[in-house]
């Protein structure tokens, strides 16, 4: 495959499907789920009115309004309120749907009908109908320009979509889908814009408007008077900013200029609360993994990758990372996954066996380069960790800190060792990204040719349970054989201001629950 540069595709940190969940059926999609086990913080009455100022880091110039081809978080917070998806994550990172109301397969998953909610109508007060689903569909995986979400659709046939009448389309595939639904929830990616859509001047059927945009500086969208659940939302305005870093946004947050402040690190809880405000801390999805290369020496012979894993204290890394916050990994991702499998024991460091495992595959004293950036919450300094806690072991780990853009770019899946970070997705989904010789992020190179014929079986399945059996087959290749050290989920904190209601925990990995600020209101 060609170089992928990484800022053609995010998956967003703090960022995102193939599966039908373990608890869902390979049958019709209805109803979303009723209820939610995410706690909800107290709050008040919501009040009608008033603009809600956000503020974040990591703006820049190439910023951009098409939700179809994010770039950074700040571009995921500014689409999340322009664009909205056939079905999304909810807070306890199940699908639900959205602007469909049933995503049907036929009976081997080979065909997929979808029925939009009536009713609902873009900005410019155009109804969503089949056409515009169709156009995305064909604007995402545009072979001569596919955009973030269009290898996620490979198995799509876009020339025989099909509109049944003005609110289904018919979704032949030219092999078994069983992942379909699940995929079309991931965030931003497949996003439904309308027929003859304007990057410049977006148009979607979000809770609020396009108003004004300068990348890199600040953006500003109002409410959508029109929007298809009523009585939301009950803001007249979301204003996002840029800020040069998290100090700046912290002071900002406690003088009154801003009254939300996403993805913050633990040391700045103590002066969030001691400025006045509050902290939402959730226990994220996403997976910021260790890469190594399983076709190139050292890294080709399992047992040094055994060995790797091996020497990670992950308590101890969770705790000098995020003072304790966030929930331990076992080297396998999408914990929130029904199928995910909790009874593979949980790895532990050891030391001894580590050596042992060096010893007999020849590398005794292995000496390795890590490529580390500041690309998610916490890479570098889990870097640093893992330098430390392998040198216990008799490794040498030299890290080479590079920039976001060159650990993106060119190498990127070129590196032996090196870092990368992934949002909230299913099991099948994340599967299809990065295990697959057909991955278009198969950083770590893997083609295990077991691994290769289960996940198309699972594809195939339609039973829930026997499916889930084969999820968990993979993953303890995963765990046994796998180019992946995960050895924690990231919490993400965000930091508020009293005078905001609606704030609820959420396991995507995204701020404020995917930055829904539908529900949000100023007190």
């Amino acid at each position: 495959m060609g170089e992928i540069s990484r800022r053609d595709f995010l998956k967003a940190s703090g960022a995102g499907a193939v599966l039908l969940g373990g608890g869902s059926a390979l049958a019709a999609c209805g109803s979303s789920p009723s209820s939610s086990t995410s706690s909800t913080i107290k709050t008040s009455a919501p009040h009608r009115g008033g603009t809600l100022r956000v503020g974040m880091t990591g703006g820049a110039s190439s910023d951009t309004l098409d939700s179809q081809a994010i770039v950074e978080n700040l571009d995921v917070a500014r689409t999340c309120q322009l664009n909205e998806n056939l079905c999304t994550y909810n807070a306890d990172a199940q699908v639900e749907l959205v602007l469909a109301e049933e995503v049907t397969p036929n009976a081997d998953g080979t065909e997929w009908t979808i029925r939009l909610r009536p009713g609902v109508t873009f900005h410019n007060g155009k109804d969503l109908t089949a056409e515009d689903v169709i156009f995305s569909f064909r604007r995402i995986a545009n072979p001569k320009h596919p955009l973030d979400g269009g290898a996620g659709l490979a198995p799509v046939d876009l020339t025989s979509l099909k509109q049944l009448d003005p609110l289904t389309v018919r979704v032949s595939c030219t092999s078994p889908f069983a992942s379909f639904y699940d995929t079309l929830a991931t965030i931003c990616d497949y996003s439904i814009v309308p027929v003859g859509y304007d990057q410049l001047k977006p148009v979607g059927t979000g809770p609020f408007k396009y108003k004004t945009f300068s990348p890199g500086v600040e953006s500003l969208f109002t409410r959508n008077e029109n929007y298809w659940i009523e009585g939301l939302p009950y803001l007249d305005a979301v204003m996002i900013s840029d800020f040069a870093d998290e100090t700046a946004q912290i002071n900002a947050l406690a003088a009154n200029q801003l009254d939300a402040a996403p993805l913050l690190s633990p040391p700045s809880i103590p002066q969030v609360k001691s400025g006045g405000g509050h902290v939402v801390i959730s226990d994220g999805g996403g997976i910021t993994p260790f890469t190594m290369r399983v076709d190139v020496p050292p890294f080709s012979d399992v047992r040094v990758r055994q060995a790797m894993r091996l020497v990670v204290d992950r308590p101890q890394m969770l705790k000098l990372l995020f003072e304790g916050y966030g929930t331990i990994g076992n080297d396998i991702a999408c914990i929130w996954d029904p199928a995910y499998d909790r009874s593979i024991p949980q790895r532990e460091q050891n030391l001894d066996k580590a050596r042992s495992l060096l010893k007999q595959a020849g590398h005794e004293g292995l000496s390795v380069e890590l490529v580390t950036s500041n690309i998610a919450q916490g890479t570098v300094a889990a870097a640093t960790v893992l330098a430390q806690q392998a040198s216990a072991a008799g490794m040498t780990i030299n890290l080479r800190n590079v920039t976001g853009s060159e650990i993106f770019g060119p190498n990127y899946l070129k590196w032996l060792f090196a870092q990368d970070f992934y949002s909230y997705q299913v099991y099948l989904v994340q599967a299809a990204l990065c295990a697959l010789p057909s991955s278009p992020f198969n950083e770590c190179h893997q083609d295990f040719p077991r691994y290769n014929s289960i996940y198309s079986e699972a594809l195939r399945t339609v039973d829930v349970e026997r499916r889930n059996e084969l999820v968990h087959e993979l993953q303890l290749i995963d765990y046994d054989m796998g180019g992946y050290i995960i050895p924690y989920f990231p919490p993400v904190i965000d930091g508020y201001r009293s005078s905001l209601q609606g704030v609820i925990p959420s396991k995507t990995g995204v701020s404020f629950n995917n930055f829904d600020f539908r529900r949000f209101s100023l007190a």
